[in-house]
């Protein structure tokens, strides 16, 4: 393909664009009675509030500006299992904090470890490494890190593809501690010599289960077996996620050492219960009357469509344009600007309607979307539950409506029915 040569704008390095922040919502404080399971030997009593941590001042004053209060379920319990040095997999529902879970006793410990700032080398060598599966989340990790070492030498980095190689590369070398990356480009800059991973003390893999299935499996296998990086017994491992498949569980044993703990808050993929999930049977002859009803009803409320195919995202959000309803889409052939632009276009209301494959459905965190229409259904109900978990958020609540055609989408029947059954008898 031609040569990329787009650079991302910098973000905002002002403290109030730092410390921006979501506002919780009304069922917040419910996450408390969520039932919590822990899995393993030993694990280290919950937190049941930050002062219990005992973090330094720095790293108190940052959470207090970043606007976290009290801790979520799988943050009192996570915390505690990251500062013991344990290895950990932790399953909690979409939007309940599981970024922050990992983050801040990352920078705890490196807090107090004493880490100083790396200086300008031709190769840098970070004491974390954070892999997440699409560029707009890696990004979002990055700009939550940087809340958390406000204050500190701690020089976190993103690096993710679409963009040029050599923007990523001088990036890097003005110093890194905390590595955020996406897997086709941490392993394009370790195999230019750019990254070493003598240090590494912390492998964090977000949405593990896609991290470590077919799309991404053998890339997340080539970095842990490179042979500078520590084995799993000299380094710490975590994995988060809102789902985790039976099989792809039996395949984080590679990666987490014999005693890890599974924290589990609620169900292991169940869907937030803060959604109110509707499904409609709909031929797939009659959707786009269906959807253009839906969206006219709702007005200009934040909106989040999901289709299969990258051609249809395209042609679903030019349909909606000529029937006056402004949108956009993002989906994985779209260049790294377009999607860009597309995100702000929608964070910013300017269009509120996002048409949107698979590559928007986990992590992303973008506030007030209101809605969630699966056009299309997915092929696993795992993805489905991520798709629906843009919405209703930081105990926030929101509406997610699926087309089911019979034709189509017989194989989620079963599963779907599960997942509705669960989350109402919340």
């Amino acid at each position: 393909g031609p040569k990329v040569t787009y650079v991302p704008p910098p973000p905002p390095d002002d403290e109030q664009a730092i410390f921006a922040h979501y506002q919780t919502g009304i069922n917040f404080d419910k996450y408390d009675e969520s039932i919590v399971q822990v899995s393993g030997l030993d694990p280290p009593a919950p937190l049941q509030t930050f002062e219990e941590a005992d973090l330094c001042q720095t790293l108190n004053i940052n959470i207090t500006k970043a606007g976290y209060s009290k801790l979520t379920p799988v943050q009192k319990y996570s915390v505690p299992i990251v500062l013991a040095g344990r290895d950990l997999m932790a399953c909690a529902q979409t939007g309940s904090g599981k970024t922050a879970a990992f983050l801040l006793p990352i920078v705890a410990h490196m807090m107090r470890d004493g880490v100083t700032a790396t200086s300008f080398r031709e190769q840098q060598e970070p004491e974390c490494i954070i892999v997440a599966p699409t560029r707009e989340l890696i990004n979002q990790i990055f700009l939550e890190a940087r809340k958390f070492v406000y204050g500190t030498c701690i020089r976190p980095v993103v690096i993710y593809g679409g963009t040029q190689t050599g923007h990523s590369i001088c990036q890097i070398m003005r110093g890194c501690n905390i590595l955020c990356a996406t897997p086709g480009r941490l392993l394009d800059i370790i195999g230019k010599e750019k990254i070493g991973l003598q240090q590494v003390k912390y492998l964090v893999l977000d949405e593990a289960d896609r991290m470590l299935d077919m799309g991404f499996g053998l890339d997340m296998r080539k970095l842990i077996s490179n042979p500078s990086m520590p084995p799993k017994e000299k380094r710490q491992t975590l994995m988060f996620s809102a789902t985790f498949p039976e099989d792809v569980r039996r395949l984080a044993g590679e990666f987490l050492k014999v005693d890890y703990l599974f924290v589990v808050v609620g169900r292991v993929g169940g869907a937030c219960s803060d959604v109110q999930q509707n499904i409609l049977q709909v031929p797939q002859c009659s959707k786009k009357d269906k959807l253009i009803e839906i969206l006219q009803s709702i007005g200009h409320e934040r909106t989040m469509v999901f289709v299969e195919q990258k051609k249809k995202a395209d042609y679903i959000a030019a349909f909606l344009c000529q029937e006056k309803i402004p949108a956009t889409s993002i989906h994985g052939d779209r260049e790294q600007r377009e999607r860009e632009i597309a995100l702000r276009d929608f964070r910013s209301g300017k269009r509120p309607v996002l048409v949107a494959t698979s590559v928007a459905a986990r992590g992303l965190d973008i506030e007030n979307v209101q809605h969630v229409i699966n056009f299309d259904l997915p092929s696993t109900i795992e993805e489905y539950v991520h798709r629906i978990g843009r919405t209703g958020r930081c105990g926030n609540t929101g509406k997610a409506v699926c087309f089911f055609d019979n034709n189509a989408d017989g194989h989620l029947a079963q599963p779907l029915v599960k997942v509705l059954s669960e989350a109402s008898s919340k």
